[in-house]
């Protein structure tokens, strides 16, 4: 943008109550990945209310929604995510979720009220000169076959090429107000393994009769944490985790 932008926190409270029913709404409604439809649709009805020309379906159930304002030539992006997880909430709050084994537990209620949110100071003030891309992405959980990976599929940066794309990611315990930098990467990319260990099942009793697919597993598991530890330099980052362990149902049988 040639033009800077500038905004006091102060200018943003006149629409805090509307920006609370928005997040309200989404974290009731939360819907998983693939099936972010009423979520999409609802952002969109947001965005044409405030002007701006919003494209649907894109890569799915993503949308783009632009803003130009002035001559300027230069164009930015500001990408949010949309979908939920497939955890039921226990938390108690008036907002809860009304769906069995949905929630917005990893904050992208918030990601998809705090872009609305910018794009309805950017439309009120319309204090740049050029163009603004909102994008909203679903599907950010799924790992693989990823909505960032449907909607550049689809053609997302030939449609609504972007000079620089800017995006955020909430942190629980951070003071609110504060924001969080690096140089270089900040957020991972995630892979997932899946593995299957098959073992010779018997009872309980008998172990001496079974190859235990419990304890070959758990080894696994065991030497696995060893790969950040041995094989990763102690000045780079690197995770991994077992994050699901599925071993049968019956206690006394293998």
């Amino acid at each position: 943008m040639s033009a800077i932008c500038y905004c006091e926190i102060a200018d943003l409270a006149e629409a805090g109550t509307q920006l609370d029913e928005i997040r309200h709404h989404l974290h009731r409604h939360p819907e998983l990945s693939y099936e972010e439809a009423d979520t999409s649709r609802f952002v969109a009805e947001q965005l044409e209310a405030w002007g701006y020309d919003v494209t649907r379906s894109i890569g799915g159930h993503g949308l783009v929604a632009s803003l130009k304002v002035g001559i300027g030539t230069r164009t930015v992006g500001v990408r949010a995510d949309m979908d939920a997880l497939p955890i039921h909430e226990q938390t108690g709050l008036d907002y809860a979720s009304i769906h069995d084994d949905k929630m917005h537990a990893c904050g992208h209620d918030g990601h998809t009220t705090i872009l609305p949110g910018t794009a309805q100071q950017l439309a009120k003030t319309r204090d740049f000169d050029g163009t603004v891309h909102l994008i909203f992405q679903p599907v950010e959980e799924a790992g693989s076959d990823s909505g960032a990976e449907c909607m550049i599929a689809d053609g997302l940066f030939e449609r609504f090429p972007c000079d620089a794309i800017f995006g955020l990611h909430n942190h629980p315990g951070v003071p609110a107000g504060t924001f969080g930098f690096r140089a270089g990467p900040l957020m991972a990319a995630c892979d997932t393994v899946k593995l299957r260990t098959v073992g010779r099942g018997d009872h309980a009793a008998r172990p001496h009769l079974a190859v235990d697919p419990v304890v070959v597993g758990s080894s696994i598991e065991m030497a696995l944490q060893s790969i950040v530890g041995r094989n990763v330099d102690p000045n780079e980052a690197a995770v991994v985790t077992v994050g699901s362990f599925q071993s049968g149902h019956a206690p006394n049988d293998r």
